[in-house]
C-alpha cells in the first residue's frame, strides 16, 4: 500500500511551497493567484528511508460561486479519501482565521493522523504565534511551525509523519513500470480519456482550456498490467501563453514527455493533425521517446467507410519518415476504443524494450544486405559484416563493417525499414550506428 501524504488548508498558506521543499524539486506552480493549484497534484519523497507520495491540494474555499472552487472542494475531499497522513498547513503570520475553522470541522470527521503545519515561521517570535493553532482542537494534534521557503522546521516534522507508515522496502515503487504520458493541444480530451479509464473523477472536467495545469501521476492497472499515466496541461503555440502559470504548464508538459516511456498524443478529429501536433511528435523522437497517435472525438466526424482510411493516410503522409507511428480512432465520450488505445500504448512500450537476439538479427538482415548491399563510394565496396543490439534502454542497433564513413541517409532508412519488417517495432524510435569491424 502506497504512503500518501496530503497537503490541505485554505488558499496561499503557501502550500506549494512546501509540497516543493518536501519533493525537492519546483513541480507545483506558485503563483500569488489564489485558486493556482486546481487540481491534486502528485509527488514522490522520501525521508528517513521511507517512500512516500504527495499531494498537493487546490486551495479550499467555501461559498464561493467559482466552478473551479466546487470542484477544488471535491478534489481536496478526494486527496483527504486517499491520503494516510493529512497535513493541514496555516499561516502564522495570519494566524487563525474562520476559514481555518471551517475548514477544521471538514477535517475533524477523518480517523486519520491529521498534523497542523504553521508556515511562516522564519523567526523564534513568529513560531511563537503559532500556539494559537491549539485552539483548532484538532485532537491532540501538535502544531508544528515552519518555514516552507527556507526548510526550518520540517524535518521535525517528517519524523513525526513516516512513524505513520508501515516499514517499506527502499525500493523506488515506479521502478520499471511503463509510465505513459497523455500530451496534445487543449480540449482535446485528455482529462476526460484518463476519468474513463480510471471510472473515477480523478481531474476536474470543465470545457475551459487550461483545467488542468499541472501534469497528474496516476498508477494504474489493467489486464493484469501495471502502469503509470500521466495526464499533462494542454501545450498551446507559444504565442498563445500569456499568463505565467500557463508557461509553468507548457514547462511541465516538457518535464512529463521526459520522464514517460510511451507518450500518447491526443489530436482532435474535427481539427486534424496540427503543426503543435507534429512539434511534439518531433520533441518524441528526439528524446528516444515510444509514441502513438490517439486520434480523440471520432464520434463527431461525418463518416463512410472511407473516412478513417482517407484521414490515416493523410496524416502519414505528414509523418513522412515517421511512418512507424501507430495511430488509433477513439471517442472518450462513447468509450469507443479507449481500452485498445491503452492495450496499444503497453504494446509500444513491449517494443520499446525488446531486446532482438543477436543470432535471429545476423539471420534475418545480413541476406537482405547481400540482396540490396551499400553502394560503393568512390570505388570502395563497403561491406556489413555483424549485426547486433546496444544494452541501451531504447532500440540502437550496431552494423560492423569495414568503411562505416561511407554509408549514406538513404541505405541508413533501408536498413532501419529491413528491421521494422522483420522485428515489431511498431511506435518506437530506431537508433543505427556503424562502427569499424
Amino acid at each position: 500500500m502506497a504512503n500518501i501524504v496530503a497537503i490541505v488548508g485554505r488558499p496561499n498558506v503557501g502550500k506549494s511551497t512546501f509540497f516543493n521543499r518536501l519533493i525537492e524539486e519546483r513541480k507545483a506552480i506558485e503563483d500569488n493567484v489564489s485558486g493556482v493549484t486546481r487540481d491534486r497534484h502528485y509527488g514522490h519523497a522520501q525521508w528517513g528511508g521511507k517512500f512516500f507520495s504527495v499531494v498537493d491540494t487546490g486551495g479550499y474555499v467555501t461559498g464561493s460561486d467559482d466552478v473551479f472552487e466546487a470542484e477544488i472542494r471535491k478534489q481536496v475531499k478526494l486527496a483527504i479519501e486517499e491520503a494516510s497522513v493529512i497535513l493541514f498547513v496555516v499561516d502564522c503570520l495570519d494566524g487563525l482565521t474562520d476559514l481555518d475553522k471551517e475548514f477544521a470541522n471538514e477535517l475533524r470527521s477523518t480517523k486519520k493522523p491529521i498534523f497542523i503545519v504553521a508556515n511562516k515561521a522564519d523567526s523564534p517570535e513568529k513560531a511563537l504565534l503559532s500556539a494559537e493553532f491549539y485552539g483548532l482542537g484538532l485532537g491532540d494534534n501538535e502544531v508544528f511551525p515552519i518555514a516552507a521557503v527556507s526548510g526550518s522546521g520540517t524535518g521535525d516534522l517528517l519524523d513525526e509523519v513516516i512513524k505513520h507508515f508501515p516499514d517499506s522496502g527502499e525500493e523506488d515503487p515506479d521502478e520499471g513500470i511503463p509510465k505513459i504520458a497523455i500530451l496534445g493541444r487543449p480540449n482535446v480530451g485528455k482529462s476526460s480519456f484518463l476519468n474513463a479509464l480510471l471510472g473515477k473523477e480523478r481531474l476536474i472536467v470543465t470545457d475551459e482550456a487550461g483545467t488542468t495545469r499541472d501534469a497528474i501521476h496516476t498508477r494504474y492497472k489493467l489486464y493484469g498490467k501495471d502502469f503509470i499515466i500521466t495526464d499533462t496541461a494542454g501545450i498551446r503555440k507559444k504565442a498563445k501563453v500569456k499568463e505565467d502559470i500557463e508557461f509553468y504548464s507548457v514547462m511541465r508538459s516538457l518535464r512529463t514527455l521526459e520522464d514517460s516511456d510511451v507518450l500518447i498524443i491526443m489530436v482532435d478529429a474535427t481539427r486534424g493533425f496540427e503543426s503543435q501536433d507534429m512539434n511534439l511528435i518531433n520533441l518524441g523522437i528526439k528524446n528516444n521517446k515510444g509514441i502513438m497517435i490517439m486520434v480523440n472525438k471520432w464520434d463527431l466526424i461525418e463518416k463512410d467507410h472511407k473516412t478513417m482510411d482517407t484521414i490515416k493516410k493523410d496524416m502519414l503522409e505528414k509523418l513522412g519518415e515517421n511512418r512507424w507511428i501507430p495511430i488509433i480512432f477513439t471517442s472518450v465520450l462513447t468509450k469507443q476504443r479507449i481500452f485498445q488505445a491503452i492495450e496499444l500504448a503497453v504494446r509500444v512500450f513491449e517494443n520499446k524494450t525488446r531486446k532482438v537476439p543477436t543470432s535471429k538479427l545476423n539471420e534475418l538482415i545480413l541476406p537482405e544486405i547481400e540482396n540490396y548491399p551499400p553502394p560503393a563510394n568512390k570505388g570502395k565496396y563497403i561491406k556489413i559484416k555483424y549485426i547486433t543490439q546496444l544494452p541501451t534502454k531504447n532500440p540502437v542497433f550496431a552494423f560492423f563493417c569495414n568503411l562505416p564513413q561511407y554509408i549514406k541517409e538513404p541505405y541508413t532508412r533501408f536498413l532501419e525499414n529491413r528491421l521494422r519488417e522483420n522485428f515489431d517495432f511498431e511506435g518506437v524510435p530506431i537508433k543505427i550506428t556503424y562502427k569499424k569491424k
